[in-house]
C-alpha cells in the first residue's frame, strides 16, 4: 500500500494542492485537511504516515509568518505530533510550513532558554521569488537522501534563518542538521563554513541567513523544514531554462517527495 500522507492547511494556505499532487506523483496517496478538523480529531493523524505543511500564507501571516498556526499546533497537538515523529513517520514543511515547523518543536531548535533559531524578515526587507541553488548535506534526512545539489525556486519575505549565535550554529552543523544551504551558481555546494554572517552574498542567498542555511533536518532525519519549493519543480518544464539546458524528464524537487514515499517501501 502507498503510504497515506496529510496534507494541512489553513486560512491562507495556498500551495496545498500543489503539495498533494507531488506526493501522488510520486506514489503516494493523500488526504487534504484543515487545521480545525485535526484539532477536533487528532487521531487523524494515526492514519497517515507523512504529514505536510504546505506554503502559502496561513491565517495571512499575521503577527509573523507561520506563528498562529505553529501556536495552535505547538500548543494543542505537540503530544500527538512528537508521537507521530517518534513512530517513524515523516513530516515536511515547505516555505510557511518550516515557518510553522518552527514554532512547534518538532525541528528541536528549543531548549530551556527558549528558541535557538528563528526564522525572520529577507534582509531586503522584501519579497524575493528567484530560483536558487542549494548544496545538500544529506546526512540523515530521509526527504534529501541520494542528492548532493539541487535547484529550486524561492517565495518568501521572512525566510532569513537566523540562530542565538555562533555556538548554536556550529551545534547544528556539527550534527548534520544543516542540511540545505544557498551557494552561487558555478561554485562547489558547501564550500564554506557555517558562520553568523552568510558567506554567499545576494541573491544567490535571497535573505540573508546565516550559514546560508536555506533548510533544517530535525535530529531524527525524518521532519524536514526548508524554504525552497520542491513542489514547483517536479517537470523540467517548469524550470525557466528548460529548453537552453536540455532539461527533460522530472524536476529536480519531484526527489523529494519520491523519498519520501520509498520510505515506506
Amino acid at each position: 500500500m502507498s503510504p497515506r500522507v496529510l496534507v494541512l492547511r489553513a486560512p491562507g494556505t495556498n500551495c496545498d494542492k500543489e503539495t498533494a499532487f507531488a506526493f501522488e506523483q510520486a506514489g503516494g496517496t493523500t488526504r487534504p485537511a484543515h487545521v480545525r478538523e485535526l484539532l477536533d480529531n487528532p487521531q487523524l493523524l494515526n492514519e497517515h504516515q507523512v504529514l505536510a505543511i504546505p506554503g502559502g500564507f496561513s491565517y495571512g501571516d499575521d503577527i509573523a509568518s507561520g506563528r498562529i498556526l505553529g501556536n495552535q499546533l505547538r500548543l494543542r497537538l505537540a503530544e500527538a505530533l512528537l508521537e507521530f515523529r517518534d513512530a517513524g513517520k515523516l513530516v515536511l514543511g515547505i516555505c510557511n510550513g518550516f515557518q510553522v515547523l518552527m514554532k512547534t518543536g518538532l525541528l528541536d531548535v528549543d531548549d530551556a532558554e527558549g528558541p535557538q533559531a528563528t526564522l525572520a524578515w529577507n534582509n531586503n526587507g522584501r519579497y524575493e521569488a528567484r530560483w536558487v541553488k542549494l548544496g545538500v548535506a544529506p546526512g540523515e534526512c530521509v526527504f534529501l537522501s541520494g542528492l548532493d545539489e539541487i535547484e529550486l525556486p524561492v517565495a518568501h519575505a521572512e525566510g532569513k534563518f537566523v540562530v542565538r549565535d555562533q555556538a548554536t550554529l556550529d551545534a547544528l552543523a556539527a550534527s548534520g542538521r544543516l542540511v540545505l544551504r544557498y551557494t552561487p551558481v558555478g561554485e562547489p555546494a558547501l564550500a564554506t563554513a557555517a558562520t553568523m554572517a552568510p558567506a554567499v552574498p545576494y541573491p544567490a542567498n535571497p535573505n540573508g541567513a546565516c550559514g546560508d542555511v536555506a533548510g533544517i533536518c530535525d535530529t531524527t532525519g525524518r521532519v524536514l523544514g526548508l524554504m525552497p519549493h520542491p513542489e514547483r519543480f517536479l517537470f523540467a518544464h517548469q524550470h525557466p531554462q528548460w529548453t537552453r539546458n536540455g532539461l527533460t524528464g522530472d524536476g529536480a524537487g519531484m526527489k523529494l517527495f519520491e523519498n519520501a514515499v520509498k520510505y515506506f517501501a
